[in-house]
């Protein structure tokens, strides 16, 4: 992965959570908000690639990184608030989601008029039963054991990601890969991003807020912002019906379609991305 050691800074949330972010390039500001199993340094070489035009602030979102936890009570209020204290702090008026990101960004927009344009890459919107929380009582049990591997490849089946095919092999040897992926991660990473092994909790998180925003699209016919709607070709094919439903009721959206990639697009190259891919489609719509 690239050096990420970029200064971190801070804002207050509504109720009191630290959450931390970092600053990158100069021009007009943009947040953007990484996705289930990141956190921010996850994608800074996207940020990267768009800091020759604007200033990207890049968030650990809540619960992950230099973030404040989660706190009882925890919503997708809460979520938006932390991205409003950003954006009061800094004047941004753009916000770029990844992934979970994607629905955390279209919920400002909606509760924000003042938010100008939203970049939603491949949300995963509760349609055809993706929403369905049912796993989480499983995930949590497996947390509870210690058996973060396994708790992993219930998030992955339940999020329907993963390598091609995952949902047709065992379990067991999907946890041995796993292992392996994790011991890979640890020996070879830098100590900025947090591995699978502690953002492993957080799968609940994004799952929770899956469900709890299952009615979002039929409410964001009234979005007065500019969106741009973003997916690759080989992504799930649930993701791709979410943009579709976006992009049905969007009164303000287009939509660009990137060949030859999946939902690890955004991230940095080592992860598999194409940050400079997607960099490219967002400077055009951001400018």
């Amino acid at each position: 992965m690239s050096d990420v050691k970029t200064a971190v800074q801070h804002v207050t949330s509504a109720d009191g959570t630290t959450i931390a972010y970092r600053a990158l390039g100069s021009g007009p500001g943009v947040v953007l908000l990484h996705g289930m199993m990141q956190s921010g340094p996850s994608n800074i070489e996207l940020a990267r690639a768009l800091a020759g035009t604007h200033t990207c602030y890049v968030p650990d979102r809540r619960g992950r990184g230099a973030s404040g936890p989660r706190r009882p009570g925890h919503s997708a209020r809460s979520d938006v608030e932390d991205v409003c204290a950003l954006l009061d702090a800094t004047g941004a008026r753009d916000v770029i989601g990844v992934s979970a990101g994607a629905i955390i960004a279209l919920l400002t927009a909606l509760s924000r008029p003042d938010v100008r344009r939203v970049v939603a890459f491949e949300p995963p919107l509760g349609l055809d039963g993706a929403g369905d929380p049912d796993w989480i009582a499983r995930f949590d049990r497996e947390i509870a054991e210690g058996r973060i591997e396994a708790a992993l490849v219930t998030g992955m089946l339940a999020a329907r990601l993963g390598p091609p095919g995952a949902g047709l092999m065992p379990r067991r040897l999907l946890e041995r890969l796993t292992t392996a992926f994790i011991a890979r991660q640890e020996r070879d990473g830098d100590g900025e991003e947090p591995g699978f092994r502690e953002l492993a909790p957080t799968i609940r998180h994004d799952g929770l807020l899956v469900a709890e925003t299952a009615d979002l699209v039929p409410r964001l016919r009234e979005l007065g912002a500019e969106v741009l709607l973003l997916g690759g070709t080989r992504s799930p094919a649930y993701l791709k019906r979410a943009l579709t439903a976006l992009e049905g009721v969007l009164p303000h959206a287009r939509r660009v379609v990137l060949k030859g990639v999946g939902h690890e697009a955004t991230g940095n190259a080592a992860a598999r991305g194409k940050p400079e891919l997607v960099a490219r489609e967002i400077g055009r719509f951001l400018t």
